[in-house]
């Protein structure tokens, strides 16, 4: 038997890289899968993949268009809150708008995302942040990633002592840089700004990595669905690092 027959779940940013390996992941092992994001064709061509996986449009900066993505689609056992968004540049240059935008998307939609799946959780749930190893160290050039980041893993452990013993957990995972799209829409930021090729953007990124290459986004599925199986009962208020030894 599947491990998640049964469970229901939602997984926000579902539409690429992470947020769509998870999704494939949970539906795989039993679990209906609800993945949204803006871009309903990325969402549809996720959802074609497995006839469990349904695709919604949703802001989760939105705290209206939440409460409606949760009449929609739910009740959830299982919440990923993964949509986020990368923008860099130097502290002294950050714009109080690429501030304001980094805080929405990658704390305030987490935060209204979780809060939502607390509200209507009963008996056994789970709540999963994915974060960044951005959340348990400082990188330069990103404050406002970081600061987000790192708001969510806090946010993240804060709710976990709220829920302890009630059946729902809530953990962060925390990825190095991984194979994604946004991984490369970095590469082509940093040879942009940086005079250098591609290819050096991309060997600086992933020299961060012990291991020596990028982390693959069915890893972070792969820890997801760990957090969903039985046994993981007493893994609660935890940032684990999926980074090949760089934390």
């Amino acid at each position: 038997m599947r491990t998640l027959e049964g469970k229901h779940a939602l997984v926000t940013g579902g539409g690429t890289g992470v947020g769509a390996a998870i999704a494939v992941a949970l539906a795989k092992e039993g679990a209906t899968v609800v993945i949204c994001g803006r871009r309903k064709a990325q969402l549809e061509q996720v959802a074609s993949q497995n006839s469990a996986i349904r695709a919604l449009t949703a802001d989760i900066t939105n705290e209206t268009a939440i409460a409606a993505l949760f009449d929609a689609g739910g009740p959830f056992d299982i919440v990923v809150a993964n949509a986020g968004a990368a923008e860099s540049a130097p502290a002294r240059r950050t714009g109080i708008d690429q501030w304001n935008r980094m805080i929405a998307v990658n704390l305030t939609g987490v935060f209204l995302t979780l809060r939502e799946g607390l509200r209507r959780m009963t008996g056994w749930g789970r709540l999963i942040t994915v974060a960044s190893t951005a959340g348990l160290k400082g990188y330069p050039y990103v404050s406002a990633y970081c600061a987000a980041k790192h708001g969510a893993v806090g946010l993240t452990r804060a709710l976990a002592l709220e829920t302890a013993g009630t059946g729902v957990t809530v953990n962060a995972l925390c990825p190095g840089f991984v194979e994604t799209p946004m991984l490369e829409a970095s590469v082509a930021a940093i040879a942009e700004k940086t005079g250098r090729s591609e290819a050096e953007a991309r060997a600086a990124l992933t020299a961060s990595n012990p291991a020596g290459r990028l982390v693959q986004p069915s890893e972070v599925a792969a820890a997801a669905l760990w957090l969903c199986a039985p046994g993981s009962d007493m893994i609660n208020g935890q940032a684990i690092a999926i980074a090949g030894g760089e934390i």
